[in-house]
């Protein structure tokens, strides 16, 4: 991680515990809003407007979270207005690193190896992790933002009239539902499968492991009614947030994270609802099932001898 600007240890999934021994996540420090006049969003200063090619996307194609941002870019239809860079699988000594394994993007804009480079442009003495997704601004030279949830909405909304209308992922009439089941789902599957391959005890294990399967049978539960989506017939954020998680669920998260109960193939419903997503025009474009599986193997905390596992067959 980086202290006062400077890379001083070799990366660790784990830079925080609980009284537990339970994993806790880095808060995003970067929480500014592109808008379409520049106008302050709900966090963070003004002066962000919307503009053709201002504005660069970081991401790693194994991480969910960053993979939250690059569905919604595709959906709004960003690419030629938000340009791109995709880090390589492996996490290395110094984390995030750009370079040129198949399906990475190497960075045009600023010409960094490592993504932490990217954190140290923007604050020289910057402290934390280097996460990914980062929104970059070329123009002032900074990160506007590094919290996923902020920038699926920045790409939803802050945009305007550059972004296509096809998809309206928060809709307004629906925020007071989608609001608490983002919530309940990261908390319990998003997060939850983080908390339980990276627990250092045994309570904090089991505790995450039954939670992620509260919620998988919950949801198997609420979609066994037919329902396309989450919500019905409309796509939305909430279904980009389930989605990201089901396709690595049983390619990852199932055999290193331990959270080995059930595979998503077993609940019939959710594993249709996955197929569905990935179908939609644009979504199955930013998976890589083979990136998802080198990138979550490639951590020497969990997997010391790098080993790549040959299946799952389909996921």
């Amino acid at each position: 991680m980086l202290v006062n600007g400077t890379w001083v240890e070799n990366w660790q999934p784990v830079q925080a515990k609980d009284e537990k021994g339970g994993f806790v996540r880095q808060v995003s420090s970067f929480r500014n809003w592109v808008t379409p006049d520049g106008s302050a969003g709900p966090t963070g200063e003004p002066r962000f407007k919307a503009e053709a090619g201002r504005y660069h996307l970081y991401v790693a194609l194994i991480c969910p979270w960053a993979s939250r941002t690059l569905i919604a870019r595709k959906l709004k239809g960003l690419e030629d207005v938000v340009s791109l860079s995709i880090t390589e699988p492996a996490i290395t000594d110094q984390g995030w690193r750009f370079g040129t394994f198949p399906g990475a993007i190497p960075d045009s804009v600023n010409g960094a190896v490592y993504m932490h480079e990217i954190y140290t442009r923007a604050a020289p003495e910057f402290t934390g992790r280097a996460t990914v997704p980062v929104l970059w601004d070329r123009q002032r030279q900074t990160i506007v933002n590094n919290e996923s949830a902020d920038i699926v909405r920045i790409f939803n909304a802050g945009f305007g009239a550059l972004a296509t209308d096809t998809y309206d992922l928060y809709p307004e009439e629906l925020r007071a539902a989608i609001d608490p089941l983002n919530d309940k789902v990261y908390a319990k599957l998003n997060n939850g499968v983080y908390r339980a391959g990276f627990a250092t005890t045994q309570i904090a294990y089991e505790e995450a492991f039954r939670g992620v399967f509260e919620m998988l049978d919950e949801l198997e539960q609420r979609l066994s009614d037919g329902r396309s989506f989450l919500f019905g017939g409309r796509f939305t954020e909430a279904d980009i947030r389930l989605f990201v998680t089901l396709i690595r669920f049983d390619a990852a998260y199932h055999g290193l994270f331990k959270t080995n109960l059930r595979r998503i193939t077993d609940y019939p419903a959710l594993s249709a609802y996955k197929d569905r997503v990935r179908a939609i025009p644009g979504v199955d474009g930013t998976v890589n099932i083979d990136h998802i599986k080198r990138g979550y193997y490639s951590i020497k905390a969990l997997n010391p001898g790098g080993i790549v596992p040959l299946g799952p067959e389909k996921v």
